[in-house]
């Protein structure tokens, strides 16, 4: 299994990124992806996920509203867009596998994911 994460940057208040995780080495349908991110001094948190198999998407408090999780399978792709970005979303932004393709909406925590990409930078500020 691997996973690249890529898309993120320096962005200002307000602005968008769309993040990209390229999933290669297992059948789309037994996994789902998810985002997570970890700012400076602070826990890993949940972001948003995604299954394949029906397409379900689950997105956080923080974050719903402003961002979308979406699939793509002609190039095996989750992507992130986000949109109306604060300065408290400045974090390392990192994407992850699940084994069993868990319901995004119960299982949207880092210790049901087992295969992890490396992160990309995401900086929102003026």
């Amino acid at each position: 299994v691997q996973l690249q994460a890529s898309g993120g940057g320096l962005v200002q208040p307000g602005g968008s990124l769309r993040l990209s995780c390229a999933a290669s080495g297992f059948t789309l349908n037994d996994y789902a992806i998810g985002w997570f991110r970890q700012a400076p001094g602070k826990e890993r948190r949940s972001v948003a996920c995604f299954r394949w198999r029906g397409g379900e998407t689950y997105l956080t408090d923080a974050v719903k509203g402003r961002f979308a999780i979406s699939g793509d399978r002609s190039n095996s792709t989750v992507y992130l867009q986000m949109n109306s970005l604060k300065p408290e979303d400045t974090a390392v932004y990192y994407c992850a596998a699940s084994r069993g393709s868990p319901n995004p909406t119960s299982s949207c925590y880092s210790r049901y994911y087992d295969y992890w990409g490396q992160g990309t930078q995401v900086t929102v500020s003026s």
